[in-house]
């Protein structure tokens, strides 16, 4: 028998910053670069009631974890539900069970953050934000532990959320948060955009892509979702954070390859070999460079581990017995 910490959102959502996360998950892909385990995210899809059951994992060897995420959305209560196991990567004993809903911005977050700081320029001081919610809100929170910007500009479709967003995030970054009437307003001088959405249709236009401009988007974990234009694909250093999901869900890589603008070739790297040095980054100012982040095992499972930890440190959680196999499986 052995014991785990049971986290709900009110024992874990206070335990970290961004930087926090940030510092977590580069390491995290720094030892995905070096050869740590990690699998794509499995989906399956339920018509009656319609639903959807994900879950992906990632072995961090040097951390010493292992875990990932299970979540479901829709169904009955069309809503969603985030459960994240944590195992010791020795033992392979359960660590903690989390409540892993309000990690999620973070996490993701700092994936993309660390996608930033890998592979856009030294100098970016402008970024644009496609997107309004709670991820564009972790986007932005976190890449700006990584670069220091001057201005901010967010455009969503609906002006309030635009809004909202642009008051909101003012009072938090130094920089000034501007709302803006189209996309196109959004890119014109960023050095860095961030796609944040949970479009079908790419959101903005290769055009307004200019030189030297890092792209992050977070919004293409499924074949039909498709924030980039296939030429954007076509003309960047595409660096994802796991080559073995570019095939099945990477939306705007797809749609690309589908048009006979790309192969599997034209992958420059995973994430975790430029952050491991393994493969280089950016090689030019001019270059343009794409980081696909459609969520993984690796920077779930270090957010994890971060808020175990500090949730130990403050003797949060609740203790919960766990009987190994060889006690369960025998009945003694």
């Amino acid at each position: 028998m052995t014991d785990a910490l049971f986290l709900s959102h009110e024992d874990v959502t206070d335990l970290a910053e961004p930087a926090d996360y940030v510092r977590v998950v580069r390491d995290a892909y720094r030892q995905r670069g070096e050869g740590a385990a990690a699998e794509p995210r499995t989906k399956l899809v339920n018509d009656d009631p319609p639903g959807m059951f994900t879950t992906y994992a990632a072995v961090l060897p040097e951390t010493g974890v292992m875990g990932g995420y299970n979540y479901s959305a829709g169904f009955g209560a069309r809503d969603a539900w985030f459960v994240t196991p944590l195992f010791d990567a020795e033992s392979g004993e359960p660590l903690a069970i989390l409540d892993g809903a309000s990690m999620n911005p973070f996490k993701t977050g700092a994936a993309g953050a660390v996608g930033v700081d890998a592979l856009a320029r030294a100098d970016a001081s402008e970024v644009a934000i496609i997107g309004s919610g709670a991820q564009a809100r972790g986007q932005l929170r976190t890449t700006a532990t990584v670069r220091d910007f001057d201005a901010v500009r967010v455009y969503s479709p609906t002006a309030d959320h635009r809004e909202a967003f642009a008051a909101e995030m003012s009072d938090e970054l130094d920089a000034a948060v501007d709302p803006v009437s189209s996309s196109a307003a959004a890119l014109d001088g960023a050095d860095v955009v961030i796609t944040a959405t949970n479009a079908s249709e790419p959101v903005i236009d290769d055009a307004n892509v200019e030189p030297g401009t890092h792209v992050t988007a977070m919004g293409q974990y499924h074949p039909e979702k498709n924030e980039l234009p296939p030429e954007t694909v076509a003309r960047a250093t595409y660096v994802p954070d796991l080559r073995a999901r570019v095939t099945r869900d990477a939306g705007s890589f797809l749609a690309a390859r589908d048009q006979g603008l790309v192969t599997e070739d034209d992958v420059h790297a995973e994430l975790g070999e430029v952050v491991a040095g393994v493969e280089p980054g950016r090689t030019s100012d001019d270059e343009v460079t794409v980081f696909d982040s459609g969520g993984t095992g690796i920077e779930t499972a270090a957010a994890a581990n971060l808020l175990y930890e500090r949730a130990a440190e403050r003797d949060r959680g609740t203790t919960i017995p766990f009987a190994p196999a060889s006690e369960a499986l025998t009945g003694r």
